[in-house]
């Protein structure tokens, strides 16, 4: 896998701790007075499914080469 997939990847993985984070600040602050947590949290479920779908086509096309550890 070239060096751009695995900076791709860490980003989205950055991305949706970054949104967990988000989500966890805003439930705290905001007492249930906004959906600030429900757009975060439903942010971090979209990239987490958009992740999987992306690394499921990068192994079909070849792009992304599982191994056997």
């Amino acid at each position: 896998m070239s060096m751009t997939g695995k900076i791709l990847i860490i980003a989205f993985l950055i991305a949706i701790v970054w949104n967990l984070g988000a989500g966890f600040y805003y439930m705290m602050t905001d007492k249930g007075r906004s959906n600030r947590t429900v757009r975060a949290l439903s942010w971090r479920i979209g990239l987490s499914v958009l992740l999987i779908v992306l690394i499921i086509i990068g192994m079909v096309t070849g792009i992304i080469q599982p191994h056997g550890i």
